[in-house]
């Protein structure tokens, strides 16, 4: 079936006759002689029918054998990590990343005894050259957060599949509608389903798809660390799912209009976007995904006072962090998502004090490219 069909019916359950599935507001289920620890019926083993409905959704959406939900997407991330990896370990992961990933992956991997080097996305001749006898998995996002670039993905599979790694993938920025990553081979996919799959900005939840072995060992691990979502946010998650590809087709539209309309404007430097034909992985994006999504970036070319000019003159996007809402949110990465990096790390990445990130909402069009040209004229 169509994706769309999808998020609407997979993990339906009809419970006496309910069309919705209701909320269990339960923490705990009578016991059915469970042998196994993950087994018992317990809110916090993540195996409520709430969790069950929802992963049998995200595992049928995204084409993986099962999936899990987890209370965050940091802590979707960060329980994978923690689940492949060990004392000893060794990680290959791309050298522009969510500010969150590169805090735990510099600051709190190494206290635990994994070792860390970045990669180049786009220089797949170069990652054999880091490759130890420990190295055991590769990490990289579909478009990474707030450049927009789009990694060798094909090259990170056959990488992956050449040296016995786990290949992972933050798939965040594209969801399952505009790009399926274990389609192409990928290990597990991951989400802050705060974002598009959920498509309201009234929650936080963290997604994991995969095979039914890699899934069944990091919800061990989940269940451990106690990282649960809880009944009512999964509620809401299963409800925001059933309109992704709808709200993915307007995000789509506004981001591709928006990003062509900035590139026209003299006050901007440049704009990052995949779905411009100046991208360098243009070509890229066109063939791998259905869409390039409504998260962009640009420069002023008056830097950081003349974004935080722009930023107050604009009156349709709201200026807060995040992305995949109904309504367009603004942000400096700097001051933001990625404000827990060193200044001298966020210039290594590229990520300038003036940089602005917009993620479109799902607003017409038209009303979102007035808005800036009203306030590009005061700026």
């Amino acid at each position: 079936m169509d994706i769309q069909t999808r998020l609407i019916h997979a993990g339906e359950e009809r419970i006496e006759g309910a069309v919705v599935l209701p909320i269990f507001q339960s923490s705990t289920f009578i016991s059915q002689d469970e042998q196994d620890y993950d087994a018992i019926r317990y809110l916090r083993t993540n195996n409520t029918p709430n969790h069950h409905a929802l992963h049998a959704k995200l595992a049928a959406v995204c084409g993986g054998e099962d999936a899990l939900v987890a209370g965050s997407g940091m802590a979707a991330i960060t329980t994978a990590l923690m689940t492949l990896l060990s004392s000893g370990d060794h990680l290959l992961i791309q050298d522009c990343l969510y500010g969150g990933t590169h805090s735990y992956v510099t600051q709190d991997a190494p206290r635990l005894g994994i070792d860390v080097d970045f990669i180049a996305g786009n220089a797949p001749e170069s990652w054999a050259g880091k490759l130890r006898p420990e190295t055991r998995a590769i990490y990289v996002e579909t478009m990474t957060n707030p450049l927009l670039e789009v990694a060798d993905l094909e090259a990170v599979v056959e990488f992956a599949r050449e040296y016995g790694l786990v290949s992972l993938i933050d798939n965040t920025f594209a969801s399952p509608c505009n790009f399926r990553p274990l389609e192409i081979g990928f290990d597990i996919e991951l989400h802050s389903a705060t974002k598009y799959l959920s498509g309201h900005s009234d929650l936080v939840a963290g997604a994991i798809i995969a095979s039914s072995a890699q899934v069944r060992a990091i919800r061990h691990k989940l269940n451990h660390l106690g990282g649960t979502l809880d009944t009512h946010v999964c509620f809401l998650l299963q409800r925001g799912m059933k309109t992704l590809a709808l709200r993915m087709r307007q995000h789509n539209e506004n981001g591709l209009r928006l990003a062509r309309f900035l590139t026209g404007q003299e006050q901007v430097a440049g704009v990052n976007y995949p779905g411009l034909e100046s991208h360098p992985q243009y070509e890229r994006a066109q063939r791998l995904f259905s869409g390039t999504g409504g998260v962009l970036s640009f420069e002023l070319q008056g830097g950081v006072a003349s974004a935080e000019r722009l930023l107050s003159r604009l009156t349709l996007p709201a200026t807060a962090p995040s992305l995949g809402g109904a309504e367009t949110l603004i942000t400096r990465p700097a001051a933001t998502s990625h404000c827990g990096m060193s200044p001298e790390d966020r210039a290594e990445m590229g990520i300038t004090d003036g940089l602005v990130r917009v993620a479109c909402g799902i607003e017409a069009a038209r009303d979102l490219c007035a808005d800036f040209a009203i306030a590009f004229s005061k700026v």
